[in-house]
């Protein structure tokens, strides 16, 4: 089968590199280690994604339209928390990594990995500008031979529908002059037991030739990959992924609420059901979802099922629990504020953690931020301690948060607020300290039961 009738891009070397005439040939480039990988997007996964593929002997020339992000990759730095800047210098000592705004150097690569955000409008709908955009900047430079991958999660049909019309308007037809198709990420920003290349990867093609080649190239990159029968199911399957994880959390959310009104500990039943080896998966309540992707892709699917008039009432019940969840919270804060005989509406609150999930600085979609606008409409001052968040940045939906840095944890502090909201439980805080010095503390991680730590100024929600 012809590779689009036209060589290998031949990278700026004394030396031209072999031509690549067809599928063969291009994977034995793979193998060979003389592909360039290009990635769009150098933040939670294209960046770990990129030094992953970097350290598996790629060249990779990174894409990203923040300058901040590219001349710090540049100069041999990392701005995600929980990826080491040696890691990003290795790569570039080996020549292997250079990040770029210049997105007229996308017909370089011979493969173009996509990893952009999949947001959700106001109105609870896909938003895949960004998908979009990558795209037509790579249509302006796409060549014969190219391999695109989207690997930002999105409804089924996306890569089929959205991505395929895009490229092919440029005269070019995909599985013959061009290859096209999804893999979706499966990271897990601050896990230290899984990495980008110890995560098993789905592979899912737009025609076998595009399978062929995705599959060999992740297979450099990965420990396991995992071919499906098309782009369409590969998308379907990180949806079903995070949607599995949404129903999950929301039923124990639930079950939290009912069994407090009961006076039973949900936490106890969970830790004594999970012993059972079979039939059983825990999941934990906590004060909201958070993250790219268990509050927003479930969205997908049911946005996409209208189109085919199916009602996803499961996924959309799920989703009102969860994204009610942060109301619970601040209705136990404030109960266990009155209690101690102050009145919630001009109390100090110091909420601990802003992250949305432990040991990262990431604050994507984090509940404190829903947690922090609920607390302040009823009246109380909010500050927060994170100790990796100093200062919040803007985000989308509570840009009015912005800029507030996050105060020292002492003893001092501790004793100036009326109570102590823990909403993210971080490794690293020091919970005697609080359980010591605060007035009152509510736990919606159950961080304290775990520690050993016990009081009766400790309250649960």
């Amino acid at each position: 089968m012809a590779f689009g009738g036209s060589p290998m891009h031949t990278q700026h070397t004394d030396e031209a590199e072999p031509s690549v005439s067809d599928i063969s040939g291009w994977l034995a480039a793979i193998r060979e280690r003389r592909a360039t990988i290009g990635i769009i997007g150098l933040g939670y996964v294209g960046l770990p994604l990129a030094l992953t593929t970097a350290k598996a002997g790629f060249k990779v020339l990174g894409f990203d339209i923040n300058l901040t992000y590219v001349d710090q990759l540049n100069r041999g730095e990392s701005y995600i928390q929980h990826i080491s800047s040696d890691h990003v210098a290795e790569a570039l000592a080996r020549k292997r990594l250079e990040a770029t705004t210049d997105f007229e150097r996308l017909d370089e690569p011979d493969a173009i990995l996509i990893c952009v955000p999949t947001p959700l409008t106001k109105h609870r709908e896909p938003d895949l500008s960004f998908v979009e955009s990558s795209a037509r900047m790579i249509a302006r430079r796409l060549r014969p031979g190219q391999l695109i991958v989207l690997e930002s999660t999105t409804y089924p049909g996306t890569t089929a529908e959205v991505l395929k019309p895009i490229f092919e308007a440029t005269g070019l037809t995909s599985g013959t002059d061009f290859f096209l198709a999804f893999s979706p990420e499966r990271e897990d920003p601050g896990n230290p037991a899984f990495s980008t290349s110890t995560i098993p990867k789905v592979v899912g093609g737009d025609g076998p030739a595009a399978l062929a080649l995705a599959d060999a190239l992740y297979s450099q990159l990965v420990v396991q990959t995992v071919p499906v029968s098309s782009a369409a199911t590969a998308e379907a399957v990180k949806l079903t992924e995070n949607i599995f994880r949404a129903v999950n959390i929301a039923l124990v959310n639930e079950l939290k609420v009912v069994y407090a009104a009961m006076g039973i500990d949900v936490w106890e039943v969970i830790d004594a059901a999970k012993t059972k080896p079979f039939g059983f998966m825990p999941f934990y309540p906590g004060p909201g979802l958070g993250g790219h992707c268990i509050p927003i892709d479930p969205f997908y699917l049911t946005w996409k099922a209208r189109e085919y008039d199916i009602t996803t009432r499961f996924i959309e019940l799920a989703g009102e629990i969860n994204t009610r969840m942060p109301y619970h919270v601040v209705d136990r804060l404030a109960e266990a504020v009155d209690q101690t005989g102050r009145a919630f509406s001009g109390s100090r609150i110091l909420i601990v953690g802003i992250a949305y999930k432990k040991n990262v600085g990431d604050m994507r979609e984090s509940p404190s931020l829903k947690l922090i606008e609920l607390i302040e409409a009823r009246g109380a001052q909010v500050d927060y301690f994170d100790p990796y968040i100093p200062v919040i940045p803007v985000t989308r939906e509570h840009a009015g948060l912005a800029g507030r840095c996050s105060v020292d944890l002492n003893a001092a502090t501790l004793a100036a607020y009326d109570a102590v909201l823990v909403a993210t439980d971080h490794d690293t805080v020091d919970y005697r300290l609080i359980a010591d010095h605060a007035r009152v503390v509510v736990d919606t991680r159950n961080v304290f039961q775990r520690a050993g730590i016990h009081s009766d100024r400790i309250a649960k929600a």
